[in-house]
């Protein structure tokens, strides 16, 4: 093997380039990536530090986001997502005095993907006590666990963010 990567051949066989070298611009007019080094003559993209446009600019034109009317509102930024699980399921699952928390529903299959919290459901019928943990509980849930001697505990809820501690609110 040479320095251009070129395999060298047997006898009448033709040569293979298994590797190319790398193009070298601004060498020089010999090179033949001299002067304007492949960028031809004038333009945005000429220039070092043009880089690319936004991925949504149009050139001057008022965007299709700023022509677009606005309307509606979205609960999406703030909106919670629980799972729900019934409580036949869990039953089903777990074995006599288990406590079920998040990890342990997730392990067995019955909370699957990303939430903000379990809710737990009255659907099915309830055979085993179980201490479960979860962020909400139907009244018809809570009901059958109860009557099966298991406890409910309820997780607290996430603390809302400081909104400006630069500026707290004045308490009087």
């Amino acid at each position: 093997m040479d320095l251009h990567g070129l395999y060298h051949p047997k006898d009448g066989e033709q040569p293979v380039h298994n590797r190319r070298p790398k193009k070298r611009v601004g060498r020089g007019i010999g090179s033949g990536h001299g002067k304007t080094s492949t960028r031809g003559a004038k333009g945005q993209w000429a220039s070092a530090g043009a880089g690319h446009p936004r991925f949504h600019f149009e050139g001057g034109q008022m965007p299709l986001f700023r022509r677009m009317p606005k309307r509606g509102f979205s609960h999406a930024t703030w909106d919670k997502f629980y799972l729900p699980v019934n409580v036949g399921d869990i039953s089903e699952h777990f074995k006599e005095g288990d406590v079920v928390d998040h990890a342990a529903l997730k392990k067995v299959g019955l909370a699957k993907g990303p939430c903000d919290g379990i809710r737990i459901l009255g659907a099915g019928d309830v055979t085993k006590k179980l201490t479960i943990k979860a962020s909400h509980f139907s009244k018809s849930a809570k009901e059958k666990l109860e009557a099966k001697g298991g406890k409910c505990e309820l997780l607290a809820a996430p603390k809302p963010p400081v909104r400006n501690k630069m500026k707290p609110k004045k308490t009087s």
